[in-house]
């Protein structure tokens, strides 16, 4: 399987997000002439020069709106490295995409208008980043043409940042001017900022390892669905972690029931081996009772499934959800009514003020540190060990409202 860095691109409304994706993509070669094309005759058509943003705002209403309303990914490849971009929206009733979005993310690219300065929304996102534990950091400094790349405003908005950034454990590995809209220090190195002496994006997003490799970790493998083809059970799902072949010992939680891998079943060439990333699904040589939501893990390293967890939260809801209240927990396919026991400390997430230790309940944009009772055992992990166990969205009145990443399992 190839690998690719993914990275999340976060920043305040019109910093210029998705500008910087079509630049990036424009500059690397990625975009077929059709597209390019397309963009052209639309932005004719609205009486605009050309957007490099309309390569991802494709919708029709978005382009006259003028707004991002959803979390894209992208693909696209420069040199031998390959990529994947998450554009997380800035808008406040979107933060539940962004969050979704980062939460998948190996690096982020923080971006900030050099002419506007760092907003509510940024500081936002810097907190989020933080939470969700994304250490590879490059903060752009993007319109410095508005400011005729001036490297006193560059230098001013950085310092400003700096002082922010001493709140966090995040130090970003590079800060750079530059002009999405006319490609300075994305792909290409820019003459207009002679005084700049660091890398393009591109040069250093290459520099960044992906977050770890979900092949070497553990299996994780939850059942998606179960289907009845040919006479064979079929256990279909993603391979989240680690890898599955024929003949392994695997055991199937919570319930403990143990099996051997029978035959991996796919659309296509068959296959002995699959990998994390991976579609598809299993037959195993015994009878079991495993449904949807059980996690299929190997048998040397069997996980323990909790019911008390530790977490970053953050809660997006209109209506606060109190200590004690019923909601649902949903990580993979596993889905369990949870309440949070205690919120040992809260924080408002735009100004980052410490809102109390031992709350009572966690407003909409407010950030917590809890501990979680699940009604029910599932299979978790640490997020910085096997982040797609480690992460969960919550559920109150059959909408995501909150999610987070498990820190501590209890």
């Amino acid at each position: 399987m190839e690998e690719y860095l993914s990275f999340v691109i976060v920043g305040h409304i019109d910093h210029g997000k998705s500008t910087l994706i079509g630049r990036l993509l424009y500059d690397t070669d990625s975009l077929p002439e059709e597209k390019i094309e397309e963009i052209k005759s639309t932005c004719q058509m609205l009486g605009k020069p050309f957007e490099f943003a309309y390569v991802m705002d494709h919708l029709d209403e978005e382009r006259e709106k003028g707004i991002t309303i959803d979390t894209a990914q992208i693909f696209f490849k420069k040199g031998n490295r390959n990529y994947i971009i998450i554009d997380a929206p800035g808008h406040k009733e979107f933060i539940k995409n962004m969050l979704t979005g980062a939460s998948q993310a190996d690096a982020a690219v923080v971006i900030i208008d050099t002419d506007e300065g760092i907003k509510e929304q940024t500081r936002r996102h810097i907190y989020l980043l933080s939470m969700l534990g994304i250490e590879q950091v490059i903060v752009v400094f993007n319109k410095m043409d508005k400011v005729g790349y001036k490297k006193e405003r560059f230098e001013e908005v950085k310092a400003e940042l700096e002082g922010f950034l001493s709140n966090f454990s995040i130090k970003p590995a590079y800060m750079m001017p530059i002009s999405a809209r006319e490609g300075d220090n994305v792909v290409n190195k820019s003459e207009n900022t002679g005084w700049y002496e660091g890398p393009t994006v591109i040069d250093a997003l290459n520099s960044f390892r992906n977050r770890l490799s979900l092949l070497e970790r553990a299996l994780r493998f939850p059942v998606q669905d179960i289907y009845e083809m040919d006479g064979k059970k079929i256990y279909a799902g993603r391979i989240e972690s680690g890898k599955l072949k024929n003949g392994d010992s695997i055991v199937i939680l919570p319930s403990g029931e143990t099996a051997t891998v029978a035959s991996i079943e796919n659309f296509g060439p068959e296959l002995s081996e699959a990998e994390a990333g991976r579609s598809t699904g299993i037959t195993l040589d015994r009878e079991t009772k495993a449904e949807r939501g059980s996690m299929i893990c190997g048998s040397g390293s069997k996980p323990e499934p909790k019911t008390k967890i530790k977490a970053n939260v953050f809660w997006m809801g209109n209506d606060p959800v109190k200590k004690g209240e019923e909601i649902s927990y949903k990580s993979t396919t596993q889905e369990v009514t949870c309440r949070i026991a205690n919120i040992e400390r809260k924080i408002n997430s735009s100004t980052l003020e410490l809102l109390g230790t031992d709350s009572d309940e966690l407003a909409g944009l407010e950030a917590g540190q809890v501990s979680l009772e699940l009604d029910s055992p599932v299979v978790v992990d640490d997020f910085n060990d096997i982040p797609p166990t480690g992460r969960f969205v919550l559920v109150k009145d059959g909408l995501v409202q909150g999610g987070g990443i498990v820190t501590h399992l209890e």
